[in-house]
């Protein structure tokens, strides 16, 4: 009982930069984040305590590479010209960073905790939608922008509501496929309702990350069972009915005008400048200028002009360790990052197709995300980190021990 609400605390300190979009959630007492984490906690400890861990030796590799990552980044700020990025971002890594993959890691490896987690962040996913459409039709949230900048509506962080979103199609693609009956058609209803909220804050980067984890994670468990004909046609049916779905509601009039991410996506290209791409094309022109030790951790934003400004990153976690770890954070970043990668990939084969699964439908979207905006400050990298970690760990409940044998007088 006290390890049951480890799953349900765990998706809301992963989501909760998205729940807080919700109007009237910036008037709580107390911050989501800490209020979540302090539930967590306990309910960790607990789970540590009450189950039987077993580790695979090769989560080693990667795991000392995660740790000589942040270690390093430490170092780097030795050099750095940034005050205000370094000081904000490296507690952020190195205070949170850690706990963060730690709770991922338990979270993934213990099967009812895990199943609680990947159902609240269904439920996340379709509340965050509810509240975001709710506020656009009442003109009560804006989306993006700078904090406080409009007091009487709610800033969206539109990455992170897109990323809730699509973390929990993944889940409910995947519950689609294992459903049976009648529940298939609620499963349906709940993964097009996630379709259509993807849609409104406007974010590009989570529409792709929705249809990659929609497409993946059922395909995944389609080819571990034996039918890998069968998960190549649930990739070309997520394909086909998203590009038909997407025509048909550019075909209505105004409709797209009305989502913001049909207007990101298909709007205007010469009203906007490929931000992105001037980012990637500095952070490497820099990283060859200050070869092979980098700008030192928080300075990119400083050598490419924009100050000691922490939006304006390279928007790419491995050309951010470049850029401002060089060399051997690059290497650090692929021996963590890279190798949690490399560590699923090898037991996706040996544990059960169920669990592998569900995995790549909460790490999926993060992964692309990671590729093309946010931080290595971000915790939820981390703690996708510590799910992908999982797959090495597998954590059993107690053995019954056994009766005393009566003894003979």
């Amino acid at each position: 009982m006290l390890t049951a609400g480890a799953g349900l605390f765990a998706a809301l300190l992963q989501f909760a930069g998205a729940l807080k979009s919700l109007p009237g959630m910036g008037g709580l007492p107390v911050d989501l984040t800490a209020l979540a984490l302090l539930a967590l906690l306990p309910s960790l400890g607990f789970l540590l305590v009450l189950r039987q861990w077993r580790v695979s030796a090769a989560l080693g590799p990667p795991l000392l590479g995660a740790g000589l990552l942040l270690f390093w980044l430490v170092l780097a700020g030795g050099w750095s010209r940034s005050a205000h990025v370094m000081a904000a971002k490296l507690p952020q890594m190195v205070l949170l960073g850690p706990p963060m993959l730690l709770a991922g890691l338990l979270v993934g490896a213990d099967g009812p905790t895990r199943r609680r987690f990947a159902l609240a962040v269904v439920g996340i996913g379709l509340l965050v939608g509810a509240g975001v459409g709710w506020g656009l039709a009442h003109d009560r949230v804006v989306l993006g922008g700078e904090p406080g900048a409009d007091p009487e509506r709610t800033r969206v962080q539109y990455q992170l509501a897109g990323l809730a979103m699509a973390c929990g199609g993944g889940v409910a693609a995947l519950r689609l496929v294992l459903a049976r009956g009648w529940a298939r058609l609620g499963w349906l209803a709940v993964l097009g309702a996630l379709a259509l909220a993807v849609l409104l804050p406007g974010g590009r980067a989570a529409l792709l990350a929705f249809g990659l984890g929609v497409a993946g994670a059922p395909a995944l468990l389609l080819w571990r069972r034996g039918r890998p004909g069968m998960a190549l046609a649930w990739v070309a049916l997520v394909a086909a009915a998203g590009g038909a779905g997407l025509a048909a509601l550019l075909l209505l009039p105004g409709v797209s005008a009305d989502l913001a991410t049909l207007d990101r996506l298909f709007g205007d290209p010469t009203e906007r400048t490929p931000a992105r791409l001037i980012l990637w094309q500095e952070a490497l022109l820099w990283a060859g200028r200050m070869a092979p030790f980098g700008l030192g951790s928080g300075s990119f934003t400083i050598a490419a002009g924009t100050g000691d400004d922490r939006h304006l990153h390279p928007h790419n976690h491995a050309l951010e360790a470049l850029a401002e770890g060089g060399l051997p954070g690059l290497l650090l970043w692929l021996a963590a990052f890279g190798g949690g990668v490399a560590l699923a990939l090898r037991q996706a084969g040996r544990v059960a197709p169920e669990r592998a699964a569900v995995i790549a439908a909460l790490t999926l979207p993060i992964g692309l995300t990671v590729m093309v905006s946010t931080d290595l400050g971000n915790r939820m990298a981390w703690f996708a980190l510590g799910l992908l970690f999982s797959l090495g760990v597998e954590a059993r409940r107690p053995s019954p021990a056994p009766a005393a044998a009566t003894a003979h007088v």
